[in-house]
């Protein structure tokens, strides 16, 4: 995929191009008040190399510019997993005592859309969602669920207070949480699997990963009677 953006403005010169994407190279700043650190293209590039596309531009002084970007085009995560899918609805359905509950605690409306749709074909599992964490509690004590997918960010409560409170609470301190969070930090995810979270993930998600995680995480424990057998 091509995406191309032109302008009129005032062009750039053939020998400031090759500065375009220099780190802290801000091309015309002493011509304007305009604050900044000349890092926007650069770090533009960094992501385009990241994800195996590319970025340019072409340029006449006077005239303007015109920058594009390239992308691979791919298939969707969920489109890989329709095939599993259609074979999951197709069994026999589970019994609602044979379904996981999973409780997702999540303020971001797409992020929850996401997550909703990738379950909509799982006939073992029941989602329940909060958006405040306060909520996402009482919703985990009232339905004691199999799994909790908790955020960081929410707008009551900080996720590490609400993951602290569920390990508090002898109703909920057994039900197993995974965190779902942008912040990749290694310092964040060791502090949070120190405090009890069985998981971490991180965003975007990696499908493959997501179901894997939760699969694992909300399967029965064998209990004394089924190790001892």
């Amino acid at each position: 995929m091509r995406i191309v953006v032109s302008d009129t403005g005032a062009g750039i010169s053939p020998e400031k191009l090759a500065r375009l994407f220099t780190p802290f190279d801000r091309l015309g700043a002493e011509q304007t008040a305009v604050e900044g650190t000349g890092l926007g293209l650069a770090l533009c590039q960094r992501l385009m190399q990241a994800m195996h596309g590319s970025i340019g531009v072409d340029s006449t002084l006077g005239q303007g510019s015109t920058f594009w970007v390239e992308l691979a085009c791919a298939d969707s995560p969920l489109e890989r997993l329709a095939s599993s899918n259609r074979n999951a609805s197709q069994s026999p359905n589970r019994s609602d005592a044979e379904k996981r509950t999973i409780l997702y605690v999540e303020d971001n409306l797409s992020n929850l859309t996401l997550i909703e749709q990738m379950l909509a074909e799982q006939p073992h599992f029941k989602l329940i969602t909060a958006t405040q964490g306060q909520l996402g509690i009482e919703l985990a004590r009232q339905h004691s669920p199999d799994l909790i997918l908790l955020d960081l960010h929410l707008p009551d409560l900080p996720g590490w207070e609400v993951l602290s409170r569920l390990q508090r609470h002898e109703a909920t301190r057994e039900i197993p949480v995974v965190i779902i969070s942008a912040d990749a930090t290694s310092r964040q995810i060791k502090r949070l699997m120190a405090a009890g979270a069985r998981a971490y993930l991180t965003k975007p998600l990696d499908v493959q990963e997501f179901f894997r995680v939760i699969n694992e995480t909300s399967a029965p424990r064998p209990t004394e009677d089924s190790v001892a057998a």
